[in-house]
């Protein structure tokens, strides 16, 4: 029995006269996953995606792996794994007799539901539904039908030149194709934050460039490689990514010296917000993406975001601006970057902390402290610190 996996688009239906911009992206990125796990290829018809095993050397093993990328893709709603026949009712029939069974096991309740793609197709999807539903009641023991609240949905797809039985059809990444947003510098930290934003940002279209602040001696190179690592980890859904370093070190040995104290997070941000659009635009990055969410931290308040974006000339996304840490929290779980994020190695931002940091800054009262350091010097020193390290998708 030949099985494959159907990728159903998005809001990629929901596209105009550009929508063959969004499908060839689509395509790229999933052929790109293909040649990776290697043995199958991909078209797409009538908004569906099909990963199909090129011969019989493809091992179940492969088809997980595959299935695992395929969710992973931005621009899919969901993805499942089909069996296909002919378009016909015997056909239909006896494919879901053997396939469906090892899928429905354990359940109590399901629903069958059909679609017909092809009009031509002599019986309705009502009808197909019906005659399927009684193949599964005398095939699965102790099953029953509910349709309003059922543990697994069985579908039946009448397509253009064959039919598809599948069960169990997962959500997948969902958004839009990487990269037809265009490209975007995240300021990533140690933390669980920037990740999840870098993420939601990805899945908006676009591709992530991202930019680190370390402070070694005072960070140590465990704290840098928990960093690429949270880059690794997301390269499973953004693809390549390069992230720039840039030591703050001299920066804040001058803020500890010359400035208050209740200011050094506010100034040191402000210095981060500038090299951050330099390099955003180093890079042809049109916007910076941050982890910030109102009022999580005294950084975070709205007089002192509206004191550090005034440093950048490119707009600030911050798409976990709204959400509480808990949900932060969930979305970096999902995504698999909270067991690296919680390790207990230290960023720039925890050196030299205030212990009473300003949380309603005054502009006026900030570049006053601002004019007690050479902040030209320190800024162009800072930035010949800078250097890169390249982050690939599948790298082992």
């Amino acid at each position: 029995m030949k099985e494959v996996i159907l990728c159903k688009y998005g809001e990629i239906i929901l596209k105009g006269s550009n929508k063959g911009k969004f499908e060839a992206a689509l395509m790229r990125e999933m052929k790109k996953r293909a040649k990776y796990v290697g043995g199958f290829t991909v078209r797409y018809n009538q908004s569906t995606v099909y990963v199909e095993p090129e011969n019989d050397d493809v091992t179940e093993e492969d088809v997980d792996e595959m299935y695992a990328q395929a969710k992973k893709v931005f621009g899919f709603a969901s993805v499942t794994r089909a069996a296909v026949c002919e378009k016909n009712m015997e056909a239909i029939s006896e494919t879901a007799r053997e396939y469906l069974p090892g899928r429905l096991f354990g359940k109590r309740s399901f629903r069958c539901e059909a679609k017909r793609s092809d009009k031509k197709f002599p019986l309705s999807s009502p009808e197909i539904a019906a005659q399927i539903g009684g193949v599964i009641l005398s095939s699965v023991p102790k099953i029953k039908v509910d349709l309003k609240n059922p543990e697994i949905t069985v579908r039946i797809e009448i397509r253009d030149k064959y039919a598809y039985v599948h069960a169990g059809q997962e959500r997948a990444a969902g958004g839009i194709p990487l990269g037809t947003g265009g490209r975007g510098l995240l300021l990533l930290s140690g933390g669980i934050d920037s990740p999840v934003a870098g993420y939601m940002m990805a899945k908006r279209g676009l591709y992530i460039e991202a930019l680190h602040f370390e402070s070694f001696p005072y960070t140590s190179e465990r704290a840098r490689e928990k960093v690429l690592q949270l880059g690794r980890e997301l390269t499973e859904y953004c693809g390549r990514i390069r992230v720039h370093i840039i030591s703050l070190t001299h920066i804040q040995e001058e803020l500890r010296d010359n400035c208050e104290e209740d200011y050094f997070t506010l100034l040191l941000r402000r210095f981060m917000m500038e090299l951050a659009d330099r390099c955003a635009k180093e890079e042809d990055c049109k916007c910076l993406i941050t982890g910030e969410s109102l009022g999580q931290v005294a950084s975070q308040t709205l007089a002192a975001i509206n004191v550090t974006d005034c440093m950048s000339t490119l707009p600030v996304f911050r798409p976990c601006i709204g959400l509480d840490k808990e949900e932060i929290v969930e979305r970096a779980r999902e995504i698999g970057t909270f067991n690296t994020a919680i390790l207990p190695y230290e960023d720039c931002c925890t050196v030299f902390t205030p212990r009473h940091p300003r949380t309603q800054p005054e502009l006026e009262k900030v570049e006053a402290q601002e004019a007690l350091i050479d902040r030209a010097a320190l800024l162009e020193e800072a930035w010949e610190s800078r250097y890169t390290v390249t982050l690939h998708q599948f790298e082992q």
